[in-house]
């Protein structure tokens, strides 16, 4: 028992020793941290509400306001437009151009004859659920699932009205 006694004393010492060390030459090194993650950073401790009262609140809750509806817009597809040609040049094309997938062409037989047949609320519900049937299949949102309720449903109106 001496022995290991013996053993075990300056080891548990060295341990300690090297624990210290190594605890005190971490914060001597400078810690570089990128711009990204100094940003991120304090994008994620920054805080999720406010409270504002009187007029000088008003102004600070409708600037808030103005910022969240710019950045819910930038973060929303094709810069949150409302174009429904600039949605189908963008997206759609490439299925209902060719029919690929069995997608309906931009025609009174495609689109036109799928309007005569389920309706448009139907075209809207299936453009932005995703839908699989016997005649083929039409991924949600597009395949794009930064697009809007809205955006979809424009660039269906679009394409309704060149069916026609």
């Amino acid at each position: 028992m001496k022995k290991f006694s013996s053993l075990i004393v300056p080891l548990a010492v060295a341990a300690v020793a090297l624990v210290l060390f190594v605890r005190n030459t971490d914060t001597l090194l400078p810690q570089k941290m990128a711009p990204e993650v100094k940003a991120q950073t304090a994008e994620r401790l920054s805080p999720i509400g406010a409270v504002y009262s009187g007029s000088t609140g008003a102004a600070l809750a409708a600037a808030a306001a103005a910022a969240a509806a710019k950045a819910a817009t930038s973060q929303a597809a094709y810069g949150g437009t409302l174009d429904g040609e600039v949605i189908y040049n963008s997206l759609c094309t490439g299925c209902h151009t060719s029919g690929a997938g069995g997608a309906p062409m931009l025609n009174a037989a495609g689109i036109g004859a799928r309007l005569a047949k389920s309706g448009l609320e139907t075209l809207h519900r299936h453009a932005i659920e995703g839908f699989t049937g016997a005649t083929g299949t039409m991924p949600a949102r597009g395949g794009n699932p930064a697009l809007t309720d809205e955006q979809v449903i424009a660039s269906v109106d679009w394409m309704v009205a060149q069916s026609k």
